[in-house]
């Protein structure tokens, strides 16, 4: 582990883009601060005498095409986006090691099942399937009941988005556990009686860890792309809370003539999906060095 954390340390560009997101994952959570510092209100107030309004120190970036303060919509956009992309990549993570664990120790019958399954998820268009799961209501999913409407539309995208995007890490885990599972110290544990699930648990996924964390890594960046392509189709986020896929929707009219507005969050979710990446690629020499 020490190696891999000096390896990564060397990698220029990982450590940048580690740097980057933090530096936009620290500037999303003090978002509130941000709003009371400027005299904002933080729930994103309406000021039609301010539409449109230039940067000026009570409004950095200037106002929106409803008068709302553009900087502190922007944060509180990037706590929604970020929450979406690292929580559904942890979540797909999840679901792809619990079905390509037992697939690649148990093989046979299992294996043939789950991966024919992996394979048929792979085949659906993806895009597609999304907008016709997201146009269906939240009361219909039971998410309508005892949540507000904000919490059940994240945690909707979040769960469409682990449905359908856990495919990679069930093949990487799948793979990783074939080649583990013959192991000295998986065999020495099996003859000591650990069951199928211990074996599993503690003595595989650690060691199939790395390409998951990977995946899982680079993942997030299409997460964020995805739930900005369903939010600026209309069926991502609602507003009034902002993510900053809905920020463009609401920008695509007055690209022309305030193309600010569409500016700012697309530079926003270009920065974030090529800091995951590089920070991926730069996690994936850290963890899996080439030689020679």
């Amino acid at each position: 582990m020490a190696a891999a954390l000096f390896r990564l340390s060397r990698h220029r560009g990982a450590m940048v883009s580690a740097g980057v997101l933090g530096l936009l994952t620290v500037s999303a959570l003090l978002a509130p601060l941000v709003a009371a510092a400027l005299g904002v209100d933080a729930s994103g107030g309406v000021s039609l005498l301010d539409r449109f309004a230039g940067p000026s120190w009570s409004h950095p970036l200037g106002t929106d095409e409803l008068g709302r303060d553009v900087l502190v919509r922007l944060l509180f956009g990037g706590q929604v986006s970020l929450f979406i992309g690292v929580t559904a990549a942890l979540a797909a993570a999840g679901l792809g090691a619990a079905i390509g664990l037992p697939a690649g120790y148990f093989g046979g019958t299992i294996d043939a099942v789950l991966m024919r399954l992996t394979d048929g998820v792979i085949a659906l268009p993806l895009l597609p399937l999304l907008i016709v799961l997201a146009a269906i209501p939240p009361e219909r999913l039971g998410l309508g009941g005892a949540l507000d409407p904000a919490t059940a539309g994240l945690l909707r995208i979040v769960g469409l988005v682990a449905l359908v995007g856990w495919t990679t890490a069930a093949r990487l885990v799948r793979g990783a556990t074939l080649t583990t599972r013959r192991l000295e110290h998986i065999r020495a544990a099996e003859a000591l009686g650990a069951g199928p699930l211990r074996v599993m648990l503690v003595h595989i996924l650690p060691n199939v860890a790395a390409p998951l964390l990977v995946a899982t890594t680079l993942s997030v960046g299409n997460v964020i792309l995805l739930e900005s392509a369903l939010s600026f189709l209309g069926l991502g986020i609602q507003p009034p809370l902002p993510s900053w896929g809905n920020m463009l929707t609401n920008a695509q009219e007055l690209v022309w003539t305030t193309p600010v507005l569409a500016l700012y969050p697309g530079l926003l979710i270009f920065i974030t999906v090529m800091a995951c990446n590089l920070l991926g690629d730069g996690l994936q020499e850290a963890l899996a060095p080439r030689h020679g």
